[in-house]
């Protein structure tokens, strides 16, 4: 590469910012055709929802494409804060903002899945199987395992073998009828995904 010297420099920055000028005046070579492109969210479905990270409960908003026909699946392709929010007020943090990653992951789990005791691989079982599972072993356990009286014969109704971890995203509504039931149960074992 040669040196510039000043005098080169000159004239090629005056010829440089000469072209650019007269460019922006409308001299342009070729003509530029003009067209408005549509906006991205001007067809989809706005749905609300709660961020499920953290227990901040920032609100996003899902932006999603197709007609809700009966074989038309929904695509969500867009996902930002809700500036109507009070929690958030539209801002998202770093993971709230990659949401749409971890809608679209492989490695997202969307079924439940259930593993036999010294099996080594997980068999997908029904919405149904899962939640009658869950409801037959809680009872089992809690009708084994449930303690009415402490040793100085005083009512406590204390289930100290099964314990419950809370979703952190819940509303506080969600929030107080979740404790009340688990603490009805009897359960002392019970807190909440914001805390782990």
């Amino acid at each position: 590469m040669t040196d510039m010297t000043r005098r080169e420099f000159l004239t090629f920055s005056g010829a440089s910012l000469a072209g650019s000028s007269l460019a922006l005046l409308g001299f342009s070579p070729s003509e530029a055709v003009a067209s408005a492109r549509d906006f991205k969210l001007a067809k989809a479905t706005e749905t609300r929802n709660t961020c499920p990270y953290c227990s901040v409960s920032c609100g996003i908003l899902m932006y999603s494409l197709g007609d809700r026909s009966k074989n038309a699946k929904s695509t969500i392709f867009h996902i930002e804060g809700d500036p109507d929010h009070p929690v958030n007020r539209g801002t998202l943090c770093p993971k709230g903002a990659g949401l749409i990653d971890f809608i679209h992951s492989p490695s997202r789990l969307k079924y439940p899945e259930y593993r036999a005791p010294r099996s080594d691989r997980w068999q997908r079982i029904s919405w149904d199987e899962a939640l009658d599972r869950i409801a037959r072993l809680l009872k089992q356990d809690r009708d084994a395992n449930l303690v009415t009286r402490d040793a100085a014969g005083r009512t406590v109704n204390r289930w100290t073998t099964t314990g419950m971890l809370a979703a952190s995203a819940s509303s506080n509504e969600t929030g107080y009828l979740t404790h009340k039931i688990v603490r009805s149960l009897g359960l002392v074992a019970f807190d909440n995904q914001a805390r782990v």
